[in-house]
C-alpha cells in the first residue's frame, strides 16, 4: 500500500489540516479477500475521504447475457458471486421462468431452495470466518472452513462440479439428487448446530472482536433505505425486509413457518455479525424441514412443453428426445419467448440480487442487466468510512462482504 502523494488542503472541503495523503488500498490486499481498490484520503491515521474503484475488474458479464442463451449463461452467473454460486442461478433462472412462464415441480422447487440455502450459510460462513480473521481470530476461520467445505461436497455429490455447480436448467435442474446427496445433506443438518455454536463461543463475547466491530460502521435504519441496501446489512439497521417472506418464490411459502427474519438494531459491524450468524440456523432449520418434506416425483417440467433438455438416454435412444435436444441448442431455434421486459429477484447471502429481462423472442436476452447487492454495498462504504481509522477498513469491507465480481457487470 504506497503512499502516493500529498493532496493539499484546500481539495477537501472543511480540512484545516496542512497535509492530507492519498493511500491506495488494494488492489490485491490481505485484508479486501479479492481484487478491488479503494482510493483513501487520510489525516494521519484518519480516514478523511473513501473512493471505491467500481469496475477494477471489466467483466463484461451482462454484455455476455446477451451472445449467451438462457441454459449456457449459467456458467456467468456462477462467477458473479463466486462464493454462493447456486443462489445466483436460481434467482437468474427465477427469472427467465417469470418470463417464459413455467411452473416448477414441487420435488424441483424443493431441492433449489435446500441447495440455496446451503449457499447461504457457506456464504455467512466464509464471511464470518475472514472478518475474524482479519481481526486477528484465526481459530474461527478454520471452524468455518471445515464447515463450508461439507458445502463443497454436497455440491459436488449433486452436480458434479465443486465450486461453480451450473446445476440449474430452464425448467428445472441438470440432474436429480440420489440418496447419497440426500445423507450428505442430513449429516450437514447434524453437525452443523455444533460448528455454529463454537464460532459464538469464540467471538460472540469476545472482547478484542467487539472492540474492534462495536459501533464501527455504523449505518442507520434511514440510510440504509435511502441507499437501496437489503439483506444482512440492511436487516442489521433495523430494515425488516426479506423476498423469502415478502415476495415468496420456490418453495419459501409453504416452509414460512420453519424460519423467521433475524433483524438487529445497531447497524454496525458486530450487528451485521450477529444477523448472518442468525440467520444461518434460519438456514439450518429451513434446509432440515425441506430435507424431509422432500416430496418425489420429477426435477424438470414435462418434456412434452419443448421447454427442458432431454436427458442422455432420451437424446440417445428416442427420436423425439434427440429432436428436441437439438432444437433447443440451435442458435436459430431455441425457446419461443413473449416479446417483453421483465424483472426477478431472490434473496441471496448478499441481499437481494435481480435480474432484468429483455426478451425479443428469440432463445437468449435482447438485454440482460443485474441487480448485484455488492455494488449498491461499496456505493454506500466511503459515506461508513469517513471519520474511522485505516485499522477499520477490513472490519467494515468484511461486515460488508463486498465481493468484486458483482461491481462490474
Amino acid at each position: 500500500m504506497p503512499l502516493e502523494a500529498a493532496v493539499p488542503v484546500e481539495d477537501i472541503a472543511g480540512a484545516d489540516q496542512e497535509f492530507l495523503y492519498t493511500l491506495n488500498f488494494g488492489p490485491q490486499h490481505p485484508a479486501t479477500h479479492t481484487t478491488l481498490r479503494l482510493i483513501l484520503t487520510l489525516d494521519g491515521e484518519t480516514i478523511v475521504k473513501a473512493v471505491p474503484d467500481i469496475g477494477y475488474l471489466h467483466s463484461g458479464f451482462e454484455k455476455l447475457g446477451e451472445d449467451l442463451d438462457f441454459n449456457q449463461y449459467v456458467t456467468i452467473v456462477d462467477r458473479m458471486n463466486y462464493i454462493s454460486p447456486f443462489a445466483n442461478e436460481c434467482a437468474w433462472f427465477t427469472t427467465v421462468e417469470k418470463l417464459i412462464g413455467i411452473e416448477l415441480t414441487p420435488r424441483c422447487k424443493y431441492l433449489r431452495t435446500i441447495l440455496a440455502e446451503l449457499a447461504r450459510i457457506s456464504d455467512h460462513l466464509l464471511c464470518v470466518g475472514a472478518a475474524a480473521l482479519d481481526l486477528g481470530a484465526l481459530t474461527g476461520f478454520l471452524y468455518a472452513f471445515n464447515a463450508r467445505e461439507k458445502v463443497y461436497n454436497i455440491m459436488e455429490a449433486a452436480s458434479g462440479q465443486r465450486f461453480h455447480p451450473s446445476y440449474c436448467r430452464v425448467g428445472g435442474l441438470m440432474a436429480d439428487v440420489n440418496d447419497d446427496v440426500v445423507a450428505l445433506i442430513r449429516d450437514f443438518v447434524k453437525t452443523f448446530p455444533k460448528v455454529h455454536a463454537d464460532i459464538c463461543r469464540l467471538l460472540n463475547r469476545n472482547r478484542i472482536f467487539i472492540d474492534r466491530t462495536k459501533g464501527i460502521g455504523v449505518l442507520s435504519k434511514e440510510e440504509a433505505i435511502n441507499t437501496s441496501c437489503s439483506g444482512p446489512v440492511a436487516r442489521a439497521s433495523g430494515v425488516v425486509r426479506d423476498l423469502r417472506k415478502d415476495e415468496p418464490y420456490l418453495a419459501y411459502k409453504e416452509l414460512s413457518g420453519a424460519f423467521k427474519i433475524v433483524c438487529g438494531k445497531g447497524g454496525d459491524c458486530y450487528n451485521r455479525y450477529l444477523v448472518r450468524m442468525g440467520e444461518m440456523l434460519e438456514s439450518w432449520k429451513i434446509i432440515n424441514a425441506a430435507v424431509e418434506n422432500l416430496p418425489s416425483g420429477p426435477v424438470n417440467v414435462d418434456l412434452n412443453d419443448k421447454l427442458t433438455i432431454p436427458d442422455k438416454n432420451a437424446t440417445y435412444r428416442s427420436i423425439e428426445g434427440l429432436i428436441q435436444h437439438f432444437e433447443l441448442f440451435m442458435w436459430n431455434r431455441r425457446w419461443e419467448t413473449p416479446v417483453e421486459e421483465v424483472y426477478g429477484a431472490n434473496e441471496t447471502a448478499n441481499g437481494e440480487l435481480g435480474f432484468y429481462l429483455v426478451a425479443d423472442g428469440s432463445g437468449k436476452a435482447f438485454r440482460a442487466r443485474t441487480r448485484p447487492p455488492s455494488f449498491i454495498h461499496f456505493a454506500v462504504f466511503p459515506m461508513m468510512m469517513e471519520g474511522h481509522q485505516i485499522s477499520d477498513v477490513p472490519a467494515v469491507l468484511g461486515s460488508l462482504n463486498i465481493i468484486a465480481a458483482e461491481l462490474d457487470r
